[in-house]
């Protein structure tokens, strides 16, 4: 994989992590369509430092409300901080067990299934088009919508699946205000992402060689820079209740999918 390649997928990564349009879809999108002839180790491993990109990006963007959720772990009282540290806790719970248990047959779903990239596209439009449309009530998040949330993340591993449309879309159908549901989408999905990358590194599961090491960093000054933006913009497109265009754009991505892999 070249510089210039890798800049192309950490800007697909920075975008679409954060817009409703499924960055693990546009990422195997973007190999397919880009050539990549890397091996799957070496995959792998660009895939993991693009989402630790976005992650990190996200913690810039979203820094006072990670320090309220740790401060609400250490302090372990009864208040408004604990409860919302302990919601993001459980709707991590779905999308880890299923990391943990079920990895390596997840990891057969991300070689170049553009088939089922495309159609779970058009599941994301659907959507993401039936939650723009729904009333806002203005509610908090609750410990039931928590659980519901975090297996509406679960769901959204399958390549195609937009993890922040499933969850903010989900949020948004519970009556959730949509900038806490945005809020609290990005937040989840901070630990489970560590998470993974700590599990890889310890399972030897990440290799890369010397050559590798401007490739992967290009794309992750890529990915880190554009997540920047991304992430405040999609707040914004929230709120302002925007996501049926996003819904239109899954429609013909995923088009365009099934079409380039029946071709």
């Amino acid at each position: 994989m070249s510089i210039f390649e890798s800049i192309i997928l950490g800007i697909i990564q920075g975008l679409t992590e954060f817009l409703p349009v499924s960055s693990s879809g546009h990422l195997e999108l973007g190999k397919a369509i880009l050539g990549d002839t890397s091996l799957p180790q070496e995959s792998m491993m660009m895939t993991v430092v693009l989402h630790l990109a976005t992650a990190l990006s996200t913690l810039v963007i979203f820094r006072k409300d990670v320090l309220v959720i740790f401060r609400g772990l250490i302090q372990f009282e009864n208040n408004d901080e604990f409860h919302f540290s302990l919601k993001i806790i459980i709707s991590m719970i779905p999308a880890a067990a299923i990391g943990v248990f079920f990895s390596s047959e997840l990891e057969l779903l991300f070689d170049k299934q553009i088939m089922l990239v495309g159609f779970m596209l058009f599941l994301t439009g659907t959507l993401l088009f039936v939650a723009d449309r729904s009333q806002n009530t203005g509610t908090e998040v609750s410990y039931k919508n928590a659980i519901i949330i975090g297996i509406a993340q679960a769901i959204a591993i399958l390549p195609g699946i937009s993890r922040s449309g499933a969850t903010i879309s989900t949020s948004v159908l519970l009556g959730v205000d949509r900038s806490k549901a945005a809020g609290f989408s990005f937040l989840m999905v901070i630990p489970l992402i560590f998470g993974k990358i700590a599990k890889d590194i310890f399972d030897g599961a990440l290799n890369y060689n010397n050559d590798q090491v401007v490739v992967l960093a290009a794309g992750f000054i890529a990915a880190f820079t554009t997540g920047l933006l991304a992430c405040q913009w999609m707040i914004k497109l929230v709120r302002d209740a925007q996501l049926s265009y996003f819904s239109y754009y899954c429609f013909v991505v995923g088009t365009i999918a099934i079409v380039y892999e029946l071709v």
